[in-house]
């Protein structure tokens, strides 16, 4: 037999793949050598197995990344994201997370289900986040989230000239064929986003956005569904956008989805006060902005 079948049937417990990922990796030997997955094995050898645990199978380490805290007390953190950061270890992001910053900046979080954090911004979004500090905060932060009176809005940039403001309640769900994106689907989640007109520009719009529901890529995938994907966004933007040709350059150069997080509101898990934060946009959102609104200047004077 092959000497992955072997391990197979040695070893029951786990994958396939996971033995075949030792064996590449010289954990696995037969007769004190290392072996490939289909070297044959025909009875008597002397098989070793050196298990090494997967990542997510670890516990999550503390690692000491700068936070920029917005708020603090006993029971909530409110973190002002940037972009680029991912909050929850996952494939390919084992460390360097927002979650192992938060174990090192407040270590009694490793009692408490992941970290605290109770929901999330995606990789390249910026903004505000909550994060709870004690079991009891977490429960009645989930509560919140799931009754809807958590208040979350977003500053948008979208490809197109949105006349007036508006929502979209569409069901979101997994894309049938991609499965690294979502969609708009029959069999999806209800999902609800609302939307304004922040500023009009030529070929774009600033919007501010709504959720009143918090699936995955909410935002994304609704305003790429009404036809304004966001700016910069490499997953749900298809083919080219018509632009004009002042401002082509920004708008194609700008390397992440144009969206922040910048108002969050809720009840305190434990005073009951209703409480506010707000986060201006990051640097990279208020230059493209800056350099957009003198673009369309120079195309008035020209006018």
């Amino acid at each position: 037999m092959r000497f992955d079948q072997v391990l197979a049937k040695l070893l029951p417990a786990y994958s396939r793949s996971r033995l075949q990922e030792w064996i590449a990796a010289g954990q696995a030997s037969l007769n004190g050598a290392a072996a490939t997955a289909k070297q044959k094995v025909w009875g008597g050898e002397t098989v070793v197995v050196l298990p090494q645990a997967h990542p997510a199978e670890q516990p999550y380490q503390a690692e000491d990344i700068a936070l920029d805290i917005v708020y603090e007390d006993e029971a909530l953190l409110v973190i002002n994201k940037p972009a680029g950061l991912v909050v929850h270890p996952g494939s390919g992001n084992w460390e360097g997370t927002l979650l192992n910053a938060l174990l090192h900046h407040a270590p009694q979080l490793a009692e408490v289900p992941r970290a605290g954090i109770v929901h999330r911004l995606d990789k390249d979004t910026s903004g505000l986040l909550v994060v709870a500090k004690t079991l009891t905060a977490q429960t009645a932060l989930v509560r919140q989230l799931q009754s809807r009176s958590v208040k979350r809005e977003y500053l948008a940039l979208v490809w197109g000239e949105v006349r007036h403001g508006a929502m979209v309640n569409e069901p979101i769900g997994r894309h049938p064929a991609q499965r690294v994106k979502m969609a708009v689907v029959e069999s999806g989640k209800p999902a609800l986003t609302h939307y304004r007109v922040e500023e009009k520009f030529p070929s774009c719009t600033l919007l501010r956005c709504r959720l009143e529901t918090g699936r995955t890529h909410q935002i994304r995938v609704h305003l790429a569904h009404i036809g304004h994907p966001l700016v910069g966004d490499s997953v749900y933007l298809k083919g080219a956008q018509k632009c004009v040709p002042q401002l082509r350059a920004l708008l194609h150069g700008f390397p992440r989805q144009a969206l922040h997080a910048t108002r969050l509101a809720l009840e305190h898990p434990v005073t009951g006060v209703i409480m506010e934060w707000e986060a201006d946009l990051p640097q990279d959102m208020q230059q493209l902005l800056r350099q957009i609104r003198e673009a369309v200047s120079s195309l008035t004077d020209e006018g």
